[in-house]
């Protein structure tokens, strides 16, 4: 009954998509939805994209092994990444009517720029898609009771949200997000308060949670353990801020005010649910202590499911897998969305014969489809864990990308030669250490982003403004209003 439902709720989900892409005419439509969307479906679809797989299996997990001093990253991270975007970067990249965040870095640096920051952001995706392609697996493997494979499920998983993302782009993204998120957050209420029954309360679990010592968030005053935290405060609330699936988002509103409201409000609903998940996990360690103990030494992404399907009713089941389903495909559709289109738009587009807008509305569908494949392969093949493979997506758009949009944006003496360093260092640094000393005194990110910022202003002061950089300075300003 319990699989059934899963694929009845599925193909719903698939024929919502379809439907969707009848809105689909030209490329803005595809890549950000007409720039038409209302408060509301932006701030669905802000929150519906990152409250994926990581947040309802990843997080619980490592929250279970590691307190609130593991997922630093993520929820901490991630929300204020969100704040700060509708805070300082919404309205400004708003007002430049682009297509995609790598039409800034050409803009304000130009061409050798505009490549290789794409190409750090469609690598930075493989990470974050293939964490929701396994979560899909997992799901089908759960629900099935191991008749369908991992393997299988993500096959499964990933061709039918291909269907209507290929079809749909941002617009089926938009319109799935708003009904998915109504199912995750009546799924989740729905859980807490189940689950609540079996623990004597709410304030039974907090209690627990916090004698175990929890809900400890900062580090010991070393410098070593501050280093790390820091990093990994960092990797996803500033690797996170020069991404697609972001600027999708922000451009997709009908004005700037909508795209500030919108990232501030998806941000911290974001915040808020991302604790559910967590209580939820927690408390098996009371209502199941031997199952928990049992799966935090083989796959603790399971705890959460397992404890589900033993100890909840079949509605409770339906409505946690379907919240659980709704997180997965939100996040999968908008992360297969929108690395493809910056690819299409900012290394083919420039690469190939001027072409037609319908045209490149198909280039955009091929790279999906393309993109798609690559991303389940990776998936198949990785072994990392869900919060290990969104954590790792974001340090190369740390080091590499997030220098030079801030200051391309507010700093006007930034220069093409300083965007270039500061890539380079930030990159080759960060590589370096992953390879000599990825434990090391200085965590490789941070060690990276830190010489990001010292080669943007190295090459800044290097080279003294061009003519070709005060006119991108001057255009840009225009554009920003």
């Amino acid at each position: 009954m319990l699989l059934a439902f899963v694929m009845g709720y599925w193909l719903l989900s698939v024929g919502l998509g379809l439907y969707a892409a009848t809105r689909v005419h030209n490329s803005k439509d595809f890549a950000v939805a007409g720039r038409s969307l209302p408060l509301a479906m932006v701030t669905t679809t802000v929150f519906a994209t990152w409250f994926g797989a990581e947040a309802v299996l990843g997080i619980p997990a490592t929250f279970l092994q590691e307190g609130f001093h593991g997922i630093i990253a993520d929820p901490f991270g991630s929300s204020l990444c969100l704040i700060l975007v509708g805070l300082f970067f919404a309205r400004p990249l708003y007002r430049m009517n682009m297509l995609t965040i790598g039409d800034f870095y050409r803009r304000r640096y130009g061409r050798a720029v505009e490549v290789m920051t794409t190409i750090c952001i469609v690598i930075s995706y493989l990470g974050w898609v293939a964490a929701q392609i396994t979560a899909l697996g997992l799901v089908f493997f759960v629900v099935s009771d191991g008749d369908i494979s991992r393997n299988a499920g993500m096959l499964i998983g990933a061709s039918t949200i291909l269907i209507y993302t290929l079809f749909g782009g941002m617009w089926a993204v938009a319109i799935t997000d708003f009904v998915q998120m109504i199912v995750i957050v009546a799924g989740m209420i729905y859980m807490v308060f189940d689950i609540s029954n079996l623990t004597g309360g709410v304030t039974n679990v907090v209690q627990h949670a916090a004698a175990a010592g929890k809900f400890a968030i900062l580090p010991e005053m070393n410098p070593r353990d501050l280093l790390a935290f820091i990093a990994a405060l960092i990797t996803l609330m500033l690797g996170s801020i020069p991404q697609q699936d972001v600027f999708q988002r922000i451009s997709s509103a009908k004005n700037e005010t909508v795209a500030m409201q919108a990232s501030i409000l998806g941000g911290s609903f974001y915040f808020l649910f991302a604790f559910i998940p967590m209580f939820l996990a927690y408390a098996a360690t009371i209502i199941n202590p031997g199952l928990v103990e049992r799966l935090l030494h083989s796959d603790s992404q399971l705890i959460l499911p397992e404890l589900v399907l033993t100890h909840m009713p079949m509605v409770a089941q339906v409505l946690f897998f379907g919240a659980l389903l709704s997180a997965i495909k939100s996040c999968a559709s908008a992360t297969l969305l929108a690395p493809s289109v910056t690819f299409a738009e900012n290394i083919l587009r420039h690469s190939l014969p001027p072409m037609s807008d319908k045209s490149f509305l198909k280039l955009m569908r091929l790279v999906v489809l393309t993109f798609t494949i690559m991303v389940t392969a990776f998936a198949m093949l990785s072994n990392d864990s869900i919060f290990e493979m969104v954590e790792n997506a974001y340090k190369i758009t740390l080091v590499a990308t997030f220098v030079p949009l801030f200051c391309g944006l507010y700093w006007k003496r930034s220069t093409r030669l300083g965007a270039l360093m500061s890539m380079a260092l930030g990159t080759a640094t960060w590589l370096t250490l992953e390879v000599i000393a990825p434990e090391g005194f200085w965590p490789p990110q941070l060690a990276g982003f830190l010489m990001a910022v010292g080669g943007m202003v190295l090459g800044t002061y290097m080279s003294p403004a061009s003519a070709s950089d005060i006119e991108a300075v001057a255009a840009t300003e225009a554009q920003q209003g």
